[in-house]
């Protein structure tokens, strides 16, 4: 499977330039060949939405959306985007398109609420984790940046059957605290989840600078034993093409089986006991 990591800016808070620049990254892709095109978390709205007064958000079936996704013809695509959600709700979204045609929604989980990060006021936590069919007969899973930070979302998709792990990030290194450096931290998580969960992990993150916020890039995609394969330059724009080979996963897990006996039901008394315990509802 060839895919486009499209490492993109944003302009904050006009959708109708970024849909633009989404549809020429989309074109230039498809002339490379590509079957699967990713964007960065909220590359529609830019990230700081808070900075702004006009309502940002958009149907998963807006026709801009519908639009770059019929350009990607047969190719998948996922766009990040703030969605305008069934009853009173707002998500941080990221919409998987194929064929031009929508497939699967995921909207981000975990919420930031430190620093400059202040999700939980703009958005609802998603309801739900679900793998999806994609192109080429395999499955694959989305988490939206912060959410990648959470272990058991990553065992969930495994276990629900993705074969590549789809990373959209909006990550800043600014004002953070001592001993923490955006970059690093990245790249060890996306190798621990590639190497322990026997997968592709694809991390698409976006660049440019929204207030005190510095988006470096660094796009990347490691292998199911933990090596990255392909990697973008920082602090740029760039679309990063990389060819995986998704037998490599079955080969991977039929060798080494760290996947196969997850013990569900342990975990699910563990959790409930947890839960009557006190746990977080």
């Amino acid at each position: 499977m060839r895919i486009t990591l499209a490492q993109v800016g944003g302009v904050l808070g006009d959708v109708e330039a970024n849909l633009d620049r989404a549809e020429q990254a989309v074109a230039n892709a498809v002339e490379e060949g590509s079957e699967l095109i990713v964007f960065p978390e909220l590359h529609l709205s830019g990230y700081s939405i808070g900075l702004i007064d006009e309502d940002l958000s958009l149907r998963a079936d807006d026709r801009g959306l519908r639009r770059i996704a019929k350009r990607a013809g047969d190719a998948g695509v996922v766009l990040g985007f703030v969605e305008d959600g069934p009853g009173v709700h707002t998500y941080n979204s990221a919409a998987y398109f194929q064929d031009g045609h929508l497939v699967h929604v995921h909207r981000k989980l975990y919420l930031p609420t430190y620093t400059v990060f202040e999700e939980r006021k703009h958005f609802t936590p998603g309801p739900s984790l679900r793998a999806f069919p994609a192109a080429e007969d395999t499955r694959m899973a989305i988490l939206v940046c912060n959410d990648a930070w959470q272990p058991q979302l990553a065992f969930l998709a495994t276990q629900d059957g993705a074969l590549v792990l789809l990373v959209p990030a909006s990550s800043a290194q600014s004002q953070f605290p001592e001993r923490y450096d955006s970059k690093t931290y990245w790249r060890d998580i996306t190798r621990f989840y590639a190497r322990m969960f026997q997968l592709y992990v694809v991390f698409v993150n976006r660049v440019g600078t929204e207030g005190d916020l510095h988006f470096w890039g660094g796009s990347h995609v490691v292998d199911p034993w933990g090596e990255i394969i392909a990697e973008a330059p920082e602090d740029v724009e760039h679309l990063l093409t990389v060819d995986i080979d998704l037998t490599d996963v079955r080969r991977r897990r039929r060798a080494i089986p760290l996947v196969k006996e997850a013990r569900l039901a342990l975990i699910n008394r563990e959790v409930h006991r947890l839960l009557d315990e006190g746990g977080d509802q």
